[in-house]
């Protein structure tokens, strides 16, 4: 395995991700994005903490300040994922990442009863060099289940970060202030996002083309 080129360094800005081996499916059902999004909580926070059996984000008392890894942004989408993250502890995002990775390749192995590497390869990582990307890139992720043809309205869509940051129902795992302190008020960031939207589509579809060439 080649080494990793990108530095992870504490208080950087990184984005991750990483899709199903030969582009499998590896969400398959509502228990699979409910499992990952509490394994995504359980690995942010630095230990102790109750087994995972009995662990549950919203009654389990924790020092949630206490975190390897802070998630801004997050997309959930039937063969891959992407993150927005803040390294806060030394080695805090191979760490997440890994144990992550490992956690829930474990439960869909056993699950499905099947053997094998369920991602492909070791996870992908880009430095945000600066605010433009940052904004940029918060953007993407939480435009991703649109311009993916996953879903037709974002507001409902359970599995990314977006109804946090427009303020729906959704779960609470992101830190979202860097991103909405930039703007006048959530509406402000959901017109920010959905005026890309025909964008994001064009760029997606290139996007794909030119993976589907390389591979």
């Amino acid at each position: 395995m080649p080494l990793r080129t990108v530095p992870f360094v504490n208080g950087e800005y990184y984005h991750i991700f990483n899709r199903g081996v030969a582009k499998m499916q590896i969400f398959n059902n509502l228990y699979d994005y409910k499992r990952f999004a509490k394994t995504m909580i359980y690995y942010s926070i630095e230990g102790p903490k109750p087994k995972f059996s009995i662990f549950s984000p919203t009654t389990t008392i924790l020092d949630i300040k206490k975190k390897i890894v802070e998630i801004i942004c997050y997309c959930l989408m039937p063969n891959h994922f992407h993150f927005l993250l803040r390294q806060i502890r030394e080695g805090g995002i191979t760490e997440f990442v890994s144990k992550l990775s490992n956690s829930y390749t474990k439960y869909l192995n056993i699950k499905n009863n099947r053997v094998g590497p369920l991602l492909q390869g070791d996870f992908k990582a880009v430095h945000v060099d600066n605010n433009e990307q940052l904004l940029h890139l918060s953007r993407y992720i939480n435009l991703n289940p649109l311009v993916g043809y996953v879903t037709r309205d974002l507001d409902f869509y359970r599995w990314s970060s977006y109804p946090e940051y427009v303020g729906n129902v959704g779960n609470e795992i992101c830190n979202k202030k860097i991103i909405l302190d930039q703007f006048k008020s959530k509406e402000h960031y959901k017109q920010f996002v959905l005026d890309q939207e025909d964008y994001g589509k064009r760029l997606e579809m290139v996007k794909h083309q030119l993976l589907d060439f390389e591979e």
